[in-house]
């Protein structure tokens, strides 16, 4: 998939709006996709979730305490596709495209 994020708004229940650089767009429920633990502990604070930055050499989202989340995966939910596996790395390479 290898879509960056070029867009990101905070939405109340832990919820974030994302576009892709292709134009898909969708909103995300993060208490779906992680647990409020370890590193993503800090964000069970609602106050602190809303401060969801950018970062647009990674292509993703992020947090200041160095949560982040595979913009792939939040890809797949937007769009509901499954994520792409690869057998070797010259399959990897032709998909890469």
């Amino acid at each position: 998939m290898l879509k960056d994020i070029i867009e990101v708004i905070p939405h109340d229940n832990y919820q974030l709006y994302l576009k892709f650089e292709d134009g898909k767009e969708g909103i995300v429920d993060i208490n779906q996709l992680i647990e409020f633990t370890g590193i993503f502990e800090l964000l069970k604070d609602f106050n602190y979730f809303k401060t969801v930055k950018l970062n647009a050499e990674w292509g993703t989202i992020y947090w200041d305490n160095g949560a982040d989340l595979d913009p792939d995966v939040l890809y797949s939910v937007v769009t509901n596709q499954s994520i792409p596996t690869y057998r070797n790395l010259e399959e990897y390479k032709k998909n890469w495209n």
